[in-house]
């Protein structure tokens, strides 16, 4: 199967490259690096043509609400139309649990934004919502700051390793269009606060974390179960206390896991 990943060098994107050429799928890691440019529409003709899947895990390389949103109405409107005219059969995007709940989010309507147009297309697609990953846990606290202290809802939280997040949306990309959502979260639940102060404490890092239920989640409000996925999720394998002792665990600059920056 020919396979061209969109953000393919990133967090996710490279993982998941890895994951399908094991597989024995030919598989393109598409990044304005490599010459494919999204926004411009720069290589896309190129890079999509014999292609069969594409799977979008790219990211806005600004998180103003703004420059967010025009990121992803235009990349995903110069995706779509470069998918038709080269005749590929399957669109898999990476989005977020709880998307539809976070409209408040001007991050999270840029995200609606882009589930609205391949919805609209007629491309058959597949769109992934992932819970938080555990490599984000410190970003989330730095976009926590209220003075010197993390301030977090204490919602619950179903956040999972990257390396499982690029193995669901893998089998994603190989199986047939679901032409609508697929949620994917970690296997085990916690409190929102709870997590990133164990995260702080292991990285040995002094800040102080306050449950605050007034707290907001990149700009939104949250209930209790917005961050949680359904009861037919699919869940990673992975464990907090066994990505913990992965030598490979990183902590990437940006604070928000669902997708994945090219």
């Amino acid at each position: 199967m020919n396979i061209v990943v969109i953000g393919g060098t990133g967090l996710i994107g490279s993982k998941l490259v890895n994951k399908l050429r094991e597989q024995g799928h030919e598989v393109v890691a598409a990044s304005p690096n490599s010459g494919v440019n999204t926004l411009t529409g720069e290589g896309l003709a190129e890079v999509l043509k014999g292609a069969s899947v594409v799977v979008d895990v790219s990211n806005s390389p600004s998180w103003e609400d703004a420059a967010v949103l025009n990121f992803f109405e235009t990349s995903t409107r110069n995706l779509l139309t470069y998918e038709a005219a080269a005749g590929v059969g399957h669109h898999v995007a990476l989005s977020v649990v709880g998307t539809d709940q976070l409209a408040e989010s001007g991050y999270f309507r840029a995200k609606i934004a882009q589930e609205k147009l391949i919805k609209a297309s007629s491309i058959p697609y597949s769109i992934v919502h992932a819970t938080q990953f555990f490599e984000f846990l410190k970003g989330l606290a730095d976009i926590s700051m209220v003075g010197d202290k993390v301030h977090l809802p204490p919602v619950l939280f179903q956040p999972m390793a990257a390396d499982d997040v690029a193995s669901a949306v893998g089998r994603v990309a190989v199986g047939p269009p679901v032409n609508g959502t697929v949620e994917i979260g970690g296997p085990e639940q916690f409190r929102l606060d709870e997590l990133v102060r164990r995260r702080l404490a292991t990285l040995k890092d002094p800040r102080e974390v306050i449950a605050d239920p007034k707290a907001l989640y990149s700009g939104a409000n949250i209930s209790e179960r917005t961050l949680v996925p359904g009861n037919k999720a699919r869940l990673g394998e992975t464990r907090f206390k066994t990505w913990l002792t992965q030598s490979a665990a990183q902590i990437p600059p940006r604070a928000h896991a669902r997708t994945d920056a090219a």
